[in-house]
């Protein structure tokens, strides 16, 4: 029978726990897949903890990449034997089968392995719609990205690079700064002994940036908005380091009529067309050569707690992935 990760109550890694699960067969417009590869993502430790509520007993993970096993009645967008990847589902990827819409799933085209897929779809469009949807980064752009190094950010500053933007990130080491340079990142900003709002103001010249993306949240939000330009955009899409606190509107319009978004990717891939014309995009600027996907760790899937730690504590850098 096959094994996923469960948990029964939220707390730290320790809650995960392996065990079997009947997976049953595909209903209408379902398939089941079994999993080669599992992506690992920041958001999924939020749901662990209760940050992210979910209904227990749950399982956990939002991206894979498998191989079709069985298809339920009416599904035609896939058949038996397709290789596919997902990264917008309901939680429990981390499992070695499972059953899940078929519309929820993309075919990879030949050039894409099953261990990049994992390794980028979440993160991958995530980068697709911050850069070419919520603020379209263009030619000429100087722009601002916290945690470069990160998964979400190594693709997203390759991805901004070829689109002929400057780039401007935070990271917190030398290692990972020469990680993120070597990944499109102009400027490497290390937080930890340098002001990033000082060190943006020194780049552009004091004109600052039309636009920051923030996925850590609580520790950088306030003085992301000292980065922005008059009418730019503050792009809030996530919080490693807490929630932001709330906030008087008022310190827009005394920034410079600032604007902010809070953007989720199960909102801008929620329509299938939409998933998949995202999907392409990513698949194109991939097989392109543009943007390259390297997973710097792999975990067995059994062993999700470590990956847990170590993602927790800032001992990866970029995608991360747990084998089957």
């Amino acid at each position: 029978m096959p094994h996923s990760i469960r948990f029964y109550e939220t707390g730290g890694p320790e809650v995960l726990i392996w065990e079997e699960m009947d997976v049953g067969s595909p209903g209408p417009g379902e398939v089941r897949v079994r999993h080669t590869a599992i992506g690992l993502n920041y958001v999924d430790t939020y749901v662990r903890s209760g940050l992210y509520p979910t209904s227990l007993p749950s399982g956990l993970g939002t991206e894979a990449a498998g191989v079709v096993e069985e298809v339920g009645p009416g599904v035609t967008d896939v058949k038996v034997g397709d290789r596919v990847a997902y990264s917008v589902s309901s939680q429990g990827a981390y499992s070695e089968e499972r059953v899940m819409p078929a519309d929820r799933l993309v075919v990879l085209p030949d050039g894409i392995s099953d261990q990049q897929a994992a390794a980028m779809m979440l993160k991958g469009m995530t980068a697709q719609y911050l850069i070419r949807q919520t603020y379209k980064v263009k030619a000429g752009d100087t722009i601002l990205f916290h945690a470069a190094a990160g998964g979400v950010g190594l693709i997203a500053c390759q991805w901004a690079k070829a689109l002929g933007a400057t780039v401007i990130g935070t990271i917190g080491s030398d290692e990972k700064a020469e990680l993120a340079k070597a990944h499109g990142c102009d400027h490497p900003v290390v937080y930890t002994r340098e002001n990033f709002v000082e060190r943006v103001r020194e780049i552009t010249n004091g004109t600052m940036v039309p636009v920051v993306y923030d996925s850590v949240g609580k520790d950088t939000f306030s003085a992301s908005l000292d980065c922005i330009a008059p009418r730019g955009l503050m792009v809030l899409f996530g919080q490693s380091s807490g929630a932001v606190e709330p906030v008087n509107l008022g310190i827009l319009a005394q920034k410079g009529s600032l604007y902010v978004t809070r953007p989720t990717l199960r909102t801008y891939a929620d329509k299938r067309a939409d998933l998949l014309a995202m999907a392409q995009d990513l698949f194109d600027v991939v097989l392109s050569g543009a943007v390259k996907i390297e997973v710097n760790q792999t975990y067995p899937l059994r062993d999700v707690a470590k990956a847990h730690r170590d993602l927790q504590a800032r001992k990866t850098t970029g995608s991360t992935i747990l084998t089957v």
